[in-house]
This record gives structure tokens, sequence and C-alpha cells, in this order.
């Protein structure tokens, strides 16, 4: 099955190009121990879900992209096309003159509605090319007007004009210090709107890529697409074919369908983290080695410390004892700082993967008490080498991993708004007080849902 990715706004345009590089660059790399066969089967899934193939037979990539001003989708589609490994469709872009000014309300009650039909016309076309539609791949930032708003907006058109097809929104979450004064308020009527309309939110946040750039890439002067790059990396890791049964010979056909059965057992819960190691810089890889039993010891406590990468994590965190009394935050039998899931799922790739180990990620503490660790837990595996790494593995997780960045976004725009700070930028394009007050009730309760794990 195909994924259609919607790049909306300056980030989700330049992420998704950089998402749509390491895929052609993965696809064309190193391949590890498989055979011609595997090698062949492995490329044409990962075509037949990112690409299609025009008379140049370069292949392009299955994307909508939209911004409300020129300059940066031309960038992209230029510099994709001068790869000559993929490209973009010439015609499955949209873009004005005018931003939307940091400004959610403008994305989302102005622009949206104007270019409705323009805009999913596009992504109508893009469907209709696909054999078998599998769903859409949105990519989005939450601090700005167009990727927010406007996303926020057309991830509810999607809703409506396909409602059986899964819709997964990949949200990046604003840097703690403030991008624009007005983040916290688009952050809350971003993440509301598209709890409604997505069956699964996938967030990175912008200061922890920061940090892995900074201490696992050894980047000094730290660009957007440093940034980009990595979560790039982090996202092909997951999306690449895989097998997703047990000794499986054919590659997953229906991947946004099987990551939401995997990790989306109840509506209420739409939250997904992404942790991946190894992670680190090109030329230190010929000097590295890695054991699977390391590699899933360090990202099993990165899982329940709640750590977002390899280093720094605290290995004091233990599970709780299930049955045991101890102390805890919120009177339950869960000690402070563990990271509480509902679901995981461990992705590994390259050489040995079938004798790895992953016990220790059913172990019942792990989880809520209201799902059996054998449904709350999945592995998918391939033999191929992903991106120069012999060995990697990655974990997509529902947890309480977003809690904190969560609650403090709500809470500062919560006392932005008791103060009545900024409220007539968004008035005067028709979301109304009662619209800020419905977001945060739903914020609240999707907090107190994830507490109470």
């Amino acid at each position: 099955m195909s994924i259609v990715t919607v790049q909306l706004g300056q980030c989700g345009n330049q992420i998704g190009h950089e998402v749509f590089n390491a895929i052609c660059s993965d696809v064309h790399g190193m391949h590890g121990l498989c055979s011609k066969k595997e090698n062949e089967s492995y490329h044409d899934a990962c075509k037949e879900r990112f690409f299609s193939e025009e008379e140049s037979e370069v292949p392009v990539a299955r994307a909508v992209l939209v911004d409300m001003e020129p300059k940066v989708i031309s960038q992209t589609l230029s510099i994709a096309a001068r790869s000559g490994y993929w490209k973009y469709d010439d015609r499955s872009h949209f873009c004005q003159k005018q931003g939307s000014g940091n400004n959610w309300a403008n994305g989302y009650s102005v622009h949206g509605p104007r270019h409705k039909e323009v805009i999913m016309n596009l992504v109508q076309k893009e469907a209709e090319k696909c054999d078998r539609l599998g769903g859409f791949f949105t990519i989005m930032s939450m601090a700005g007007g167009t990727g927010s708003g406007l996303g926020a907006f057309v991830t509810q058109c999607l809703r409506d004009a396909f409602p059986t097809s899964f819709i997964l929104n990949h949200v990046i979450w604003p840097y703690g210090t403030g991008e624009v004064i007005v983040q916290n308020y688009n952050s809350v009527l971003t993440l509301s709107h598209l709890y409604q309309s997505s069956d699964a939110l996938l967030v990175h946040e912008n200061d922890v890529i920061h940090k892995i750039c900074a201490q696992l890439m050894n980047i000094k002067q730290i660009s957007f697409r440093d940034v980009n790059q990595v979560i790039a990396h982090q996202l092909g890791s997951v999306f690449q074919p895989t097998y997703t049964a047990e000794g499986g010979l054919h590659y997953s056909r229906n991947p946004l369908g099987d990551l939401m059965e995997t990790l989306v057992p109840h509506p209420e819960f739409k939250m997904l983290g992404l942790r991946n190691i190894p992670q680190m810089p090109e030329n230190s890889l010929a000097y590295s080695t890695f054991s699977w039993p390391g590699l899933i010891k360090h990202l099993r406590q990165m899982l329940i410390a709640n750590a977002k990468m390899e280093e720094g994590i605290d290995w004091q965190v233990r599970p709780p004892r299930l049955g045991s009394s101890i102390p805890s935050s919120h009177s339950t039998n869960k000690p402070l700082h563990f990271n509480t899931s509902i679901a995981n799922l461990v992705i590994l790739r390259g050489k040995d993967m079938h004798s790895v180990d992953l016990g220790s990620f059913r172990d019942p503490s792990l989880y809520t008490s209201w799902l059996n660790p054998q449904d709350a837990f999945n592995a998918w595996k391939t033999p191929r080498a992903f991106n120069k790494y012999e060995k990697s593995a990655s974990l997509v997780s529902n947890s309480q991993f977003l809690l904190k960045p969560l609650d403090n976004v709500v809470g500062k725009a919560w006392n932005m708004f008791a103060s009545k700070a900024y409220i007539h930028q968004y008035t005067k394009f028709g979301i109304e007080e009662e619209d800020f007050l419905d977001s945060f009730t739903a914020l609240e309760q999707v907090i107190s849902s994830y507490t109470i794990l």
C-alpha cells in the first residue's frame, strides 16, 4: 500500500525533502548480508510506499507540498530534481505570495477555507495514482501559522474526504526557549484539533534533536538542515520495509495500518515518540562495533527512564515491582520518573537480528495494567542494514514520554490566556475565546488520561 505525504509549511517541506532523501540513500546504499532477491523485494516495497515512476524512470515522490510562501517550495523542488535519484511532481504543490504571520487562526480560518478546493484536488490526484492507498502522512510544525493552522485544517479535510484511510501526523514540538511569542497558543490549538482528526501524532521535540546533533553527531554549528536530517533518519528507520510477522518472508504491505494496530489500542491515547540507536557521525561508523544485547539494554533503559538519546541515561530508574507498595507521585505503585507505556514497537535492522532476545520489553511492569504485555509489545525485523548502520534499533512508543512538555505548554498558554494576552490576534480571524477553552479542556483530558496510566 502507498503512503501520500503532505508537507505543510516551511518546516514540513524541509523535513519532507530530507525524509525522501534518507529513504533514497538507504535504497541505493549498503545492503548488509542480504540476497539479491531480498534486496529487490525491499526496493520494490519501498518504491510502492513512497514513489511512483514516470517515463523518465526517475522515482517521483508521492507527496503534496503546501506553503503560503513560494520560496521554500521552489527550493525543495529544484534540490530534489538536481539529485538525479528522485524528484517531486512539478504539479503537486500549492503556494501563495503571503504567509500566515505565525498566526494559527490565519492559517486555519482564512488560508484553509480559501484554498481548500485546490489543495484537496492535489491530494485527490496523488491518491488516485496509488494502486492501493494506505493512508496519509502529514509533516508540520506546531508553533508557526501555516504549518500548524493550515495543517490542522487540511488534516480535518483529509479525515472528511478519506474517512477510512489512516492519518498519521508528524509534529515538530517547538524549542522550549521560544521561537515566537504565541507558540504556546498555536501548539494548544494545533494539538487539540489534530487529536480529533488523526489516528496518531508522532512527535519530535526540537530541543531533543538539537542535543542529539550536538552530543551524538558532534556538530559544532547546528543548522536547521542538520536537525532535519536527524529527524529524517529516525523516520526512515521506522517507515522503511520490515517483516512484521515472526519469521516473515514478505515485507509488510500496510505500514500505516500496521503501525496503528500495534501502537494505538485506544483513541484516547494517540501520542507516539521515537527513539533510535545508535546515532553517530558517518565518519565514526567504521571504528564502531555494536552488539545486539548492548543496543537492546540501552534502548529499554531509554524507554523506562524517558531518555530521548543514549547519552546521559538515568540507570537508577527501575520498573516497579508488581504488587509492591513503593511511594509514588500519583498514589499508585509507580516509582517517580518511571515512564509507563501503553504499547511499544521495536524495529531491528541488520545482521543476526533473528537471534535478538527482546524478552525484557515484554515485562508486564513496563505497561499499563489494562493491556496484556503480549499485545502491548511488538517487534518488526529485517536483515537489511539501514543507512550504513550494520545493526540498528528503533523504538516507537505510546507512553507518558510527552507528559511534562505537554503540561508545560498548556500551563504557559493558560497563563497568557488568563491575562487576555494576544487574544485579539486570533479573534480577528474568527477564533473565539470559547475555541481556546475547548482546546484547553481537550488537552487537560489527554494529560489526565496519560497521568493515571
